[in-house]
C-alpha cells in the first residue's frame, strides 16, 4: 500500500482527501501543521507528499524547498491562489503538480496516480547483486540496508547505476547531479565517490561497485553473483 502523506490545516478538505485516498487504496495520514507533517515525513518517509501552499505556521513553498534539499519524493501543491505566478513557483522549486481549490478528490486522486506512475520506484536486480535502487523514496539499499546518503551523494550514486558499466567524465557527473555546476570545483565528484564508496563498505566491507577509469571518470558494476 503506497502511503500518502497529507499536510492541510482546514480538516473538512483533509478528510475529503483522505476518504478518497483510503477508497482508492492508499494510506493517507494527516498532519494540519507544516512542522509535524516534516517531522513525519523524517521519521517515516512516504510515497507522496500532498502539500497546502498556506498553512498556519509557515509556507508550503518553504516546506518544499526543505523536503527538496534531502529527498526527491514527489510533492503535490493544493492552494486556495491560482495565479500563474505561484503555480510557476509551486514547479521551479520542484513541485510535482499543482491543484487549485476547490478542487474534485476524484481529480486529485487521478494525478496523484498519474505522478506515482511517472516516479514508480525502479528496482534495479537486486538481491543476486546485493543493491536496490528505489527512486520513489530516494533512496538505496544494500543486501537489504538503506544507504545513509546526502541528496548528492544519491543522485551520483542513482546516475551510475541507472546505466551500469558507462564512463560518466567528472564534467557529465557534476552537470547532471549538481544544480549549480559550473560554481563547483571537478574535485567535488572525487570526494563525494570517496565517501559513497566508504558508506558502501560500512554495510559490505568486500563491496566496491564503483570503478575508476583513469583519466576518464567512473562507472558503476553491478558486484558478482556469491
Amino acid at each position: 500500500m503506497q502511503r500518502i502523506l497529507l499536510i492541510e490545516d482546514e480538516a473538512a478538505i483533509a478528510d475529503t482527501i483522505v476518504y478518497a485516498m483510503k477508497r482508492d487504496g492508499f494510506e493517507c495520514i494527516w498532519h494540519p501543521l507544516g512542522q509535524s507533517g516534516m517531522a513525519h515525513l523524517a521519521q517515516h518517509g512516504a510515497d507522496l507528499v500532498i502539500l497546502d501552499v498556506g498553512l498556519p505556521d509557515g509556507n508550503g513553498f518553504e516546506f518544499c524547498k526543505q523536503i527538496r534539499q534531502h529527498s526527491n519524493i514527489p510533492v503535490l501543491f493544493l492552494t486556495a491562489r491560482s495565479d500563474e505566478i505561484d503555480r510557476i513557483i509551486g514547479l521551479e522549486i520542484g513541485a510535482d503538480d499543482y491543484v487549485v481549490k476547490p478542487f474534485s478528490p476524484r481529480e486529485l486522486v487521478a494525478r496523484v496516480k498519474a505522478i506515482l506512475k511517472r516516479t514508480h520506484p525502479v528496482v534495479a536486480p537486486s538481491k543476486p547483486n546485493g543493491f536496490e535502487l528505489h527512486e520513489a523514496q530516494a533512496r538505496v539499499l544494500l543486501h537489504g540496508h538503506a544507504l545513509d546518503l546526502t541528496r548528492y551523494e544519491y543522485l551520483l550514486l542513482k546516475t551510475l547505476m541507472l546505466r551500469p558499466a558507462v564512463v560518466f567524465s567528472r564534467a557529465q557527473l557534476m552537470d547532471q547531479v549538481w544544480t549549480q555546476a559550473e560554481n563547483s570545483l571537478e574535485r567535488t565528484v572525487d570526494a563525494h565517490i570517496k565517501t559513497l564508496r566508504a558508506k558502501i563498505r560500512l554495510i559490505d566491507a568486500d563491496c566496491d561497485p564503483i570503478e575508476t577509469h583513469r583519466g576518464m571518470g567512473y562507472s558503476f558494476q553491478w558486484p558478482k553473483r556469491v
